[in-house]
């Protein structure tokens, strides 16, 4: 009776034990369902539901002439969900009866998969009932609105499935032109270069946000649950697209034509200090020429006779000299402490110091500096600093460098050789902008202006921001000073003892400036075999009487240059720049007449396009070729003559020479050998990156500028 007794109680203290717990856990279910539901619903949202950034569109940035130089273009990710409830509905009637026409239309846009292989993969997501599956990613716009016409998914996106997930894609229409200052847009912002990191804030906008929902390993977009983003503003640079142009057509065809590493041309307006061109090309390891680096800007270097203007300009102002004052150049060799200092042409003696700096006498310079300052080197620097050469330019561009190296008397590393050197562009390294900078403000009597690219912040058509010419040095020097070191630098042209007489005083206009040739190291990796690297030099402006541009010209030379005189090389390509300029913007109507640029006179195609086009225009012409294909047209007395140009019509395996020739026959010559052009620009061929009648292979890359 005890044992029952006490097993009842056992009972009876389980089932109590029981109900107690039953009425816990209701309560607090209950307390969890009513105190905390919203916490834990929220909380359950969070693992489903997320709010994710929306990129804003970039702005773009374009030329002063309204020309896009950089701008963003959409491209599409597209995903299907194949759970969406109008797809499954009535056991996926709708996706039965559209997936062989959609795979069919697929298949006909991207050209990537037969019909049997889309419907397939459709078919296999379809029944796994994935919820984010990837059609294809990056398609461009244009295959984006035929994409929306297609079976199926022009119903809607409750019907179809269909998500379209939309990105932008920076692009240059340009190519080429001005890329390294135009710059990269990454997605890494800090990465960014050029202007697209200068003014990365304004350009980016304000992102936006979409919630997603997380299925299927992904987050797909909630329609409808979206805050706008706020698009970027635009950039309005001061570049000039026709200026650029030129100026990196004519750099280029120096570079490839004188075997020429890299090289740097920069064009400014005198009045403003307005960059309205800046090239920048540099030997790619295929062969070809590309904005690699920004020379111009971010790459100071030892500048040599390019320099000599700063000492003119020191001694002239502390008036120990005047251009009439005579030095002897001892026959244009002289050692300074232990080190020789020559000039490129012996012999020269007792001269004035206006045609020192004509023939660019580096004794005759390093002399005089000696002479003046070796005991108040502080006071030749001091000059220096007033130039503005040991300072940041001030350009509204982020370069990687850029900085100027200038010895200052109180440094340990200063030498008794350092005067006489630095007095003719060694033992300083500068930047080609921060010397514009100086010959500009020669050029604009004295006054130094702040170099810019940006002429406006523009949002929705209107100016939001604008920027105007800045004064950095309101008098570099005297009026006198000016006087006298124009008459200098435009005796480097006109003076028949010139450096720069023989390439650039053929002009309709007037041409000042100076040239420079400094003994380098290639690349800043030591002397090549004990053989000497050149670095030609050309800074510049015109007209001399009332200048209106500014140009700086700095090529980098190797052991393969034929030519590496400054004049030679670097004011080749300022004269062709300055011609273009010219003819372009300054020239009377009757000036142009006067022009022979052979670029415009000869043309190549083929022969019945040439002998059509003649007819058609009631132009006389002769054909004195009886083979080919091709012929080579030029203009006499108004009489077209035509000939056999044995470079294009040649079978060989070599580059053909297609300057001159409209961009459908030379794409047709060139892919027709298996090359792969590629063209900036628009006209006729005037520069080819692949030099003609050497050897080449299918698939090689041809970079093609037309004018």
């Amino acid at each position: 009776m005890d044992i029952k007794k006490d097993i009842l109680w056992r009972v009876y203290l389980c089932f109590l034990g029981t109900i107690i717990l039953g009425f816990f856990v209701l309560g607090k279910a209950f307390y969890i369902q009513n105190a905390q539901g919203k916490f834990w619903r929220s909380m359950g949202d969070s693992l489903h539901l997320k709010y994710l950034p929306i990129s804003a569109a970039r702005g773009s940035i374009y030329s002063e002439d309204g020309n896009i130089l950089s701008t963003s273009v959409p491209v599409f990710d597209i995903y299907i969900d194949f759970g969406a409830e109008g797809l499954r509905e009535k056991e996926g009637k709708r996706f039965k009866e559209n997936v062989d026409s959609l795979s069919y239309c697929l298949s006909n846009l991207f050209q990537d998969k037969q019909q049997a292989e889309y419907k397939s993969e459709l078919e296999l997501a379809y029944k796994n009932n994935e919820r984010f599956y990837l059609l294809k990613r990056k398609i461009s716009f244009d295959e984006f609105k035929d994409l929306r016409e297609f079976p199926l998914v022009r119903l809607g996106r409750n019907k179809s499935g269909f998500i379209f997930d939309t990105r932008d894609k920076r692009i240059n229409p340009y190519v080429l032109l001005a890329n390294r200052t135009i710059g990269l847009s990454r997605k890494d912002s800090s990465k960014n270069v050029g202007l697209e990191r200068t003014y990365d804030s304004l350009l980016k906008g304000t992102s936006g946000q979409r919630l997603m929902r997380y299925a299927a390993g992904a987050y797909m977009p909630v329609e409808g649950a979206e805050l706008d983003p706020v698009n970027g503003k635009d950039v309005i640079t001061t570049l000039d697209t026709y200026i650029q142009d030129v100026t990196e057509t004519e750099l280029m065809d120096m570079l490839v034509g004188n075997n020429s590493p890299h090289g740097t041309a920069i064009v400014m307006e005198t009045a403003t200090g307005k960059i309205k061109a800046i090239a920048n090309l540099g030997v790619q390891p295929d062969g070809t020429y590309a904005e690699d680096l920004n020379y111009g800007i971010g790459k100071a270097t030892e500048p040599g006779s390019v320099f000599k203007l700063v000492t003119l300009l020191s001694l002239l102002e502390d008036k120990y000299v005047t251009i009439n004052s005579k030095v002897d150049c001892e026959g244009g060799s002289k050692y300074f402490y232990g080190l020789k200092i020559k000039d490129s042409h012996l012999g020269t003696g007792v001269i004035s110091l206006e045609d020192a700096f004509a023939k660019s006498s580096n004794v005759a310079f390093a002399k005089l500096a000696t002479q003046y300052y070796e005991q108040q080197p502080m006071k030749f620097w001091q000059h220096i600093d007033h130039f503005r050469l040991n300072k940041m330019t001030g350009i509204d561009i982020v370069a990687s460098s850029g900085r100027p190296t200038v010895k200052n008397p109180n440094d340990k590393y200063w030498e008794k050789t350092t005067v006489p050197f630095m007095a003719h562009g060694y033992e300083v390294l500068v930047t080609p902008l921060h010397l514009l900078m100086l010959y500009n403000a020669v050029a604009n009597n004295g006054k130094m202006m702040r170099p810019y690219l940006v002429n406006a912040i523009r949002e929705h058509g209107v100016d939001v921001k604008t920027f105007s010419p800045e004064i950095v040095v309101d008098k570099i020097c005297s009026d006198e000073t000016i006087r006298q070191a124009k008459i200098c630098l435009r005796a480097v042209v006109d003076s028949p003892h010139g450096t720069g007489h023989l390439v650039l005083y053929d002009s309709l206009y007037s041409i000042s400036g100076k040239s420079g040739t400094a003994v380098t190291a290639l690349n800043n990796q030591g002397y090549v075999n004990g053989k000497k690297i050149y670095q030609s030099s050309f800074m510049g402006y015109f007209p001399s009487e009332n200048p209106k541009y500014s140009i700086a010209v700095v090529i980098q030379n190797s052991t393969e240059s034929k030519k590496y005189y400054g004049a030679e090389v670097a004011g080749t390509v300022l004269k062709k720049i300055s011609d273009h300029i010219y003819y372009h913007y300054l020239s009377k109507p009757c000036d142009k007449k006067l022009f022979d640029d052979s670029s415009y006179h000869f043309y190549y195609g083929m022969r019945n396009d040439l002998q059509s086009i003649f007819s058609e225009l009631n132009v006389s012409f002769k054909d004195s070729a009886e083979t080919g294909v091709w012929r080579q047209a030029s203009f006499h007395k108004n009489i077209a003559g035509l000939k056999n140009p044995v470079q294009l019509n040649a079978t060989e395996n070599k580059i053909p020479d297609v300057r001159g020739m409209g961009l459908k026959d030379a794409l047709y010559l060139l892919e027709n050998k298996g090359l792969i052009a590629l063209v900036s620009g628009k006209g006729k061929v005037i520069n080819q990156s692949l030099i003609a009648g050497t050897n080449f292979k299918k698939g090689q890359k041809i970079i093609l500028m037309l004018n």
